[in-house]
């Protein structure tokens, strides 16, 4: 890669039955070198993100906070500005923020917010980006678009990382990379999610081969400012295992790829620690994948591996 950069390592939690249990897995997390705890955002079963990442940093001192992500169509950029800016001031700027166009079904069908195409659902999202990085800069904005309209705003607070917290966007189609590769930060690259539910069709998008021609779109986008940007990978399988082999056997069928496609599966990592070691720096050598985060499930047994390569 052109840009190795040095391993850091996120966790994503979404819940905790109180306000100690959670305080608590946030210190665990920065007492075993996570960089960053990161919430998803969904209708289900899960703690609000604003507020309980918000918690998590008042818990600890250095831990990063961060979305894995806001979707859109949930919060009007203006209101999510400002929950963000507040974030980003009450934790002295430790705020990530991670925007998404919406893809979870359930969530809408639920809600009753209305889920538009997919086109439209991303072009809310550019538009939002937008306002977000206007919104946080130092003057009044307006904005004309086909679906925000702003007058004169003055967003205050203003974040205390400027010109605004690190923005995280992901995403697994060329249009979504691409813009990421332009407007982001941090770049997720992630499995498509087709039928709107994680299932074997999204797993088996999220293949080595395809991840290869992902890489390409965010290099070819970002042109001169991909030395810029941070590539984080999400996993969805974490397992510290003396089987790697086995174990591999037996989650293929999960997966629905043959057991060698998953043995270097972007999204999923199974072995020792230090086989689980060796996987991540080949793939920080074939893809710049060095943001890596995990299931708050799997915190204890991959804590050898944040001890070994964080910061290397």
């Amino acid at each position: 890669m052109a840009h190795p950069r040095p391993f850091r390592f996120g966790i994503q939690l979404s819940s905790a039955p109180d306000a100690a249990s959670w305080a608590g897995l946030a210190r665990q997390a920065e007492d075993l070198g996570f960089s960053t705890l990161f919430m998803p955002d969904h209708f289900g079963d899960q703690l609000s993100p604003v507020v309980a990442l918000q918690a998590a940093a008042d818990a600890t001192t250095t831990l990063r906070v961060g979305t894995l992500v806001f979707d859109n169509d949930y919060r009007h950029p203006v209101v999510l500005a400002k929950d963000c800016a507040t974030l980003d001031v009450l934790t002295g700027g430790r705020l990530e923020l991670g925007l998404g166009a919406g893809w979870m079904t359930s969530d809408y069908v639920q809600s009753g917010i209305p889920m538009d195409e997919p086109k439209v659902r991303v072009d809310r999202m550019v538009e939002a980006v937008a306002v977000l990085k206007g919104v946080f800069g130092p003057d009044p904005f307006s904005y004309q678009g086909e679906h925000y309209t702003l007058s004169g705003y003055d967003g205050l607070p203003k974040p205390v990382q400027q010109p605004h917290p690190p923005l995280l966007i992901g995403g697994g189609l060329k249009r979504v990379l691409s813009f990421a590769a332009r407007e982001a930060q941090i770049v997720g690259v992630n499995p498509t999610i087709p039928n709107g539910q994680v299932d074997l069709d999204a797993a088996r998008s999220g293949t080595a081969t395809l991840t290869d021609q992902k890489i390409e779109w965010i290099r070819t986008a970002a042109g001169d400012r991909f030395a810029d940007i941070e590539l984080n990978a999400l996993h969805f399988a974490t397992i510290v295992t003396d089987d790697k082999a086995g174990t591999i056997e037996m989650m293929a069928p999960l997966f629905g790829i043959g057991p060698d496609e998953v043995a270097d599966y972007p999204h999923a990592l199974i072995g020792t620690v230090d086989e689980i070691c060796a996987d991540l720096e080949a793939r920080r050598d074939r893809w710049g994948f060095s943001y890596v985060v995990i299931q708050g499930d799997s915190m204890a047994p991959f804590a050898p591996v944040v001890a070994k390569l964080a910061g290397s």
